[in-house]
């Protein structure tokens, strides 16, 4: 496939937003979608807050393509159903991203998008697939015990997501 990080960066980078520090958030210290502890581990040392605050998009951009992307093998997905396993992967993680591609699929859901998952996709209509996917992603958000503090933006991202893969497809 044609690959659609570029685009689907951009777009992430609109749900993402800036810094934040919010203490009900359970990923700690954050900008730009990356987290404090992520972003330690990817530059091999503890960030302080200053350089959690100094982020900007060409500095993130390499771990999203190698931690996020290349791990849920975005690149041999549909465009637009790329986007939606990259966009939950970073919010939710790259297992849990892939397993919701798959139970979306009714295949094997074992986090590793592979020949079994990529067989379905091509029987599955892609706004089907979009749907699927983004109302179990909602299923998940509505499950959590932050979701009375975070719900309402998570459902925004969940429209946003939706509607820019829909409209890749269509």
């Amino acid at each position: 496939m044609l690959s659609n990080f570029d685009r689907s960066f951009e777009l992430l980078l609109k749900s993402e937003g800036g810094y934040s520090a919010n203490k009900n958030d359970p990923g700690g210290t954050t900008n730009l979608g990356v987290t404090q502890s992520v972003w330690s581990n990817w530059v091999g040392h503890i960030a302080s807050d200053k350089e959690m605050r100094n982020l900007i998009p060409p500095m993130v951009k390499p771990l999203y393509k190698k931690k996020y992307w290349d791990a849920c093998n975005c690149d041999s997905l549909p465009i637009g159903i790329d986007y939606l396993v990259f966009d939950f992967a970073i919010n939710a993680g790259v297992g849990r991203s892939c397993k919701t591609l798959q139970s979306s699929l009714n295949v094997t859901s074992d986090g590793s998008i592979g020949s079994q998952t990529l067989n379905a996709i091509v029987n599955k209509p892609k706004i089907a697939l979009i749907k699927d996917f983004s109302d179990a992603k909602e299923a998940f958000y509505r499950s959590l015990p932050t979701f009375n503090v975070f719900g309402q933006g998570w459902l925004n991202r969940i429209d946003f997501a939706k509607s820019a893969a829909l409209s890749m497809v269509e």
